[in-house]
């Protein structure tokens, strides 16, 4: 059983240039400590934008290519969403890179309506867990966070993550359902967002955040480009959830 060192990169990115997020991101990864796990958000080569035909890449593409290199030069896990174009659909995709090469798909299940997102992405319908030094973790995109149900943890993970490009305007709801999140699934979570400005002159605060089993915050970046750097206890964990067994009064239900 080994610690896991996280690194959540906050970046304020530049609206759909993704050569240039690339360039900023490699050297904002480059500092802080060593990390088993380094964590990007939402669309990060792009912003959040619905322009899909005109930005999305091919399942190996650039962008590909490139969190494999940050992957084997960092020797960790790099994970984040981009625009992926598959059998003529686009989707909001988080890739789960590992140093070896070899990655994971995550496809955003729920589509945030007020973007109109479902109109030009297609949604995903299944869920991941992947391991890292005996940690299980299940990635997740942004809106994803207001449903509980799809986020429930049957005691599959012991990590949650969540990319986003969440506005400044909802804080209040990102910070409130990041903690909810951890505290009704007895786990850590971790909330990656961009801060900025966006090409819809949207404003973002960031504020992405460590947030321990118990609900309490452990780390957090606001209104500002920047990174945590924090090691998690795996045992810390196993304690806390022997001395709180909540999940074994669950209610018992199945997902249409």
């Amino acid at each position: 059983m080994q610690n896991l060192a996280v690194k959540i990169i906050q970046p304020d990115l530049i609206w759909e240039s993704p050569q240039e997020n690339r360039e900023n991101l490699e050297k904002l990864i480059s500092h802080g400590k060593k990390a088993n796990l380094i964590v990007l958000p939402e669309m990060f080569t792009t912003g959040f934008t619905m322009d899909a035909s005109k930005w999305a890449e091919e399942k190996d593409g650039v962008t590909t290519q490139w969190l494999q290199k940050m992957a084997k030069n960092h020797n960790a896990v790099v994970t984040g969403s981009i625009i992926i174009k598959e059998n003529e659909k686009f989707y909001n995709r988080l890739l789960w890179v590992k140093p070896d090469g070899s990655y994971s798909e995550y496809s955003k299940k729920h589509l945030f309506r007020l973007a109109k997102e479902e109109r030009t992405y297609s949604p995903g319908d299944k869920k991941i867990v992947e391991e890292i030094n005996g940690w299980r973790i299940s990635p997740f995109i942004c809106y994803d966070l207001r449903f509980p149900v799809w986020i429930r943890n049957k005691e599959e993970y012991d990590l949650a993550i969540f990319v986003a490009n969440w506005p400044e305007r909802r804080s209040t709801a990102w910070k409130t359902l990041l903690r909810a999140r951890a505290i009704e699934n007895l786990c850590f979570v971790v909330g990656c967002n961009r801060s900025g400005t966006d090409g819809n002159d949207i404003f973002y605060s960031g504020d992405s955040a460590l947030i321990g089993p118990d609900g309490e915050e452990m780390s957090e970046i606001t209104n500002k480009e920047g990174l945590i750097d924090l090691e998690l206890d795996l045992y810390d964990l196993q304690v806390f959830r022997r001395k709180f067994q909540f999940y074994r009064d669950r209610d018992s239900f199945t997902i249409n």
